[in-house]
């Protein structure tokens, strides 16, 4: 059942094209991860969602309620939709339980504490009720971010490349917080991100974005087995191009890597990642350089290898 919708937004930015005719329909409870390189459109997009920006064309809707945005609305934006910034936004001089707090001032007192109280555990935020922003790690003002826009209890959560300014380490650890923290709450969840290995970590509903306009939609294995463009098989992994036919090309990880039989390469470089070694190699014929992935770790910088791939795991455009 339709739950949080946009129909045909568009929008520019002089002679820029930020936003091309985008739309989608979201039930209840739906996170979708929406993927796309920088000036893709992402930000603004999510400034739409919330009400916060002036779209050219198009509407947003929650159920019933449209959206407006600030030329049809005194004061912009919704409790019921909130967008946590990039930057956190975040009083410097308040207290991590303050602020939570902040957005429940007219609310009464009781019901304030208890909401504060039950986000406070939620995200395991307790032990640093009393701190500061600037005490606290990155990824601890992010989780004190997405606690202040919850506390409102909020139908739709919009968020912003949040966990651009976080080192890996920090990512890993909030991505899965984050995913029992959204799927407890039933809460409508949008990220947006540049970094497919960023959505991944939390929703397996994709959108790919470019230059402001939807390109593909599915869930991951669709995407990466099924491709409708360099563009979105590129983002899950490098691809290699096959000579003699055009716009075909075959992942490193379909690559097979033999001592004979095959079309004749050597290996020019190894990368030694964690679940394979990761070869450039350079075809003796065509002089191109491929990558390809040695999970055995069985060869080294000079050595011959024959490559061949199977048919059906060629993406063809």
């Amino acid at each position: 059942m339709s739950f949080f919708r946009i129909e045909n937004v568009a929008k520019t930015f002089g002679e820029h094209q930020a936003l091309q005719s985008f739309s989608i329909d979201l039930p209840k409870g739906q996170f979708l991860a929406i993927v796309g390189e920088s000036g893709s459109g992402k930000s603004t997009l999510l400034r739409i969602m919330a009400g916060l920006e002036v779209q050219d064309l198009g509407e947003v809707w929650l159920g019933d309620l449209q959206i407006l945005n600030p030329k049809q609305k005194l004061v912009s934006g919704y409790d019921q939709i909130k967008l946590i910034h990039q930057d956190y936004h975040l009083y410097p001089n308040s207290t991590v339980e303050e602020n939570i707090s902040r957005p429940l001032l007219s609310f009464d007192q009781s019901y304030r504490k208890k909401r504060v109280e039950s986000l406070l555990k939620l995200l395991k935020l307790d032990a640093l009720r009393t701190r500061f922003p600037r005490e606290l790690s990155g990824g601890q003002q992010q989780k004190v971010a997405i606690a202040k826009a919850m506390s409102v209890e909020p139908d739709v959560l919009l968020l912003d490349e949040p966990f651009s300014s976080l080192d890996p380490i920090q990512t890993h650890e909030l991505m899965g917080e984050l995913k029992l923290i959204f799927q407890a709450s039933g809460t409508t969840v949008i990220l947006v991100t540049h970094d497919l290995d960023h959505a991944l970590g939390l929703t397996d509903n994709l959108l790919i974005l470019k230059k402001g306009k939807v390109v593909q939609k599915g869930n991951s294995k669709s995407l990466c087995t099924a491709p409708k463009s360099e563009y979105v098989a590129r983002l899950f992994s490098p691809i290699n191009a096959l000579s003699g036919e055009k716009k075909s090309f075959i992942r490193p990880s379909d690559v097979k890597l033999r001592t004979s039989r095959g079309e004749l390469a050597h290996v020019i470089d190894s990368r030694f990642l964690v679940h394979y070694n990761s070869l450039q190699i350079k075809i003796k014929e065509t002089q191109a350089i491929w990558e390809a992935d040695d999970p055995q770790r069985r060869f080294q910088v000079g050595d011959r290898v024959y490559v061949s791939w199977e048919e059906e795991k060629i993406l063809r455009f």
